[in-house]
């Protein structure tokens, strides 16, 4: 084979591998010599097959007779599954054995590359990588959130990215199927086998199996594992903001010197019909539209930062401030009801535990309570017993309180639907 042939030939290689095919040569040996007639094992040349070391003397003196090119398309649902990385905030890194020129044309295919996007500092043979400086390969990885791709990598090579990212602060998860990825599937804070394809080592060592084999159920799990996490914040900032309310409204009516709001059975109705169901019901909910498109949280993210926790504590004190509100409504203001009771002052309500004469409390008094005209007019005569005016006669005002406790306990449910997006954009 001359200079030119071999060339030719090479050149064609690499026509071939930028389709992207995988290629192969293909070469005999018209001169076999004692092998001419091998009929199998029992053959005198037998040996010459069995040997190693003659292997040498047989594949020699070949013919080259063409290249074949192999076309091993990615699934149709890879495209748009590394499309949703990319708005996630995930990187995808290939690494693969195959050469350069098909690596690249493959990870432009799938959508790792655009079409006509400078990969430069972004694609490198194994070999190519590890001959940089130590330093230069954790900039190279870490300093930017591009996707990248290795080819003609060997086994160790794999592990090594794996060890920079984590080391990088990277949360890396790897996929494999083979025995020559275990280490790098041992060494990922998240190792993926391939459920079908992938070898029983690639299994043991990974912490996750794909039952179908699809890069695609990855991008799926992400997705689900973001709508449980969002779910879980939704359930405790209802439930935490809620709590929180129905502490404030206990703890403002023993700060005012107010009588009891909310009678213990009350109370215990809405920790067990009001905050369980739509609680439970906030657990369950679809994900979020926009759940694949918000960058990924650290690995060291609070649960409840003081930014969150300041907004449980302002929905908590709004929801106490009008429980205990409408309480004090009641018996100061709400005088255009059908019910025409005796309104007192805030003076007589902070007060009610020493409510026995208003009239001896607060002589000259122009807002003692009338309970002469409203025994009158149908009401209870408390003339003689004023203190259970604002004690056994509290059946509206509590009831009151408690409505307007469910009542925005239920609007309270709905805005932790989500954490920033408006109820008008959520489904």
């Amino acid at each position: 084979m001359s200079a030119a042939d071999r060339k030719a030939i090479l050149a064609k290689v690499s026509e071939m591998a930028a389709r992207p095919l995988r290629t192969l040569a293909m070469a005999v040996k018209e001169d076999v010599g004692e092998l001419a007639d091998y009929d199998g094992p029992a053959h005198p040349a037998h040996k010459k097959l069995t040997d190693v070391n003659k292997f040498e003397a047989i594949e020699k003196d070949m013919v080259f007779v063409g290249l074949c090119g192999i076309k091993d398309p990615a699934r149709p649902e890879v495209k748009p599954a590394i499309e949703s990385c990319a708005t996630a905030g995930i990187r995808v890194i290939m690494i693969t054995g195959d050469t350069k020129p098909t690596a690249e044309a493959i990870a432009r295919e799938i959508g790792i590359f655009a079409p006509k996007e400078s990969i430069d500092g972004r694609s490198f043979t194994g070999a190519e990588f590890f001959e940089l400086p130590p330093a230069k390969r954790i900039e190279l990885l870490s300093s930017h959130r591009a996707s990248m791709v290795f080819s003609r990598t060997e086994p160790r090579d794999k592990q090594e990215l794996v060890k920079i990212l984590r080391q990088a602060g990277e949360v890396p998860a790897m996929t494999g199927d083979g025995v020559n990825d275990a280490p790098a599937l041992k060494q990922a804070a998240i190792g993926i086998a391939m459920g079908i394809a992938g070898t029983e080592v690639a299994k043991e060592a990974a912490d996750m199996i794909l039952a179908d084999d699809n890069f695609a159920t990855i991008v799926a799990a992400v997705e689900e594992g973001r709508s449980i996490y969002s779910n879980m914040k939704a359930f405790i900032r209802y439930l935490i903001s809620s709590n929180i309310g129905e502490v404030a409204s206990i703890f403002l009516t023993a700060l005012l010197g107010l009588p009891e709001g909310l009678i213990p059975v009350q109370l215990l109705w809405v920790n067990l019909v009001t905050d369980g169901p739509p609680a439970t019901a906030l657990g369950f909910n679809p994900p979020d539209a926009d759940i694949m498109k918000k960058p990924p949280r650290s690995g060291d993210d609070q649960l409840i930062t003081p930014w969150v926790f300041f907004r449980y504590m302002v929905v908590g004190l709004y929801v106490g401030f009008a429980t205990v509100g409408v309480f004090a409504y009641w018996y100061i203001f709400y005088d255009w009801s059908e019910y025409g009771q005796p309104l007192v002052s805030y003076a007589h309500l902070s007060h009610w535990g020493k409510c026995e004469n208003f009239g001896d409390l607060y002589p000259n008094d122009p807002y003692a309570p009338d309970f002469t005209t409203w025994a009158k007019n149908g009401g209870e005569d408390y003339s003689s017993k004023p203190c259970e005016y604002l004690t056994a006669g509290k059946r509206t005002a509590s009831t009151l309180s408690l409505s307007v406790l469910v009542t925005i306990e239920m609007f309270n449910a709905l805005n932790a639907l989500s954490e920033d997006g408006s109820l008008l954009q959520m489904p």
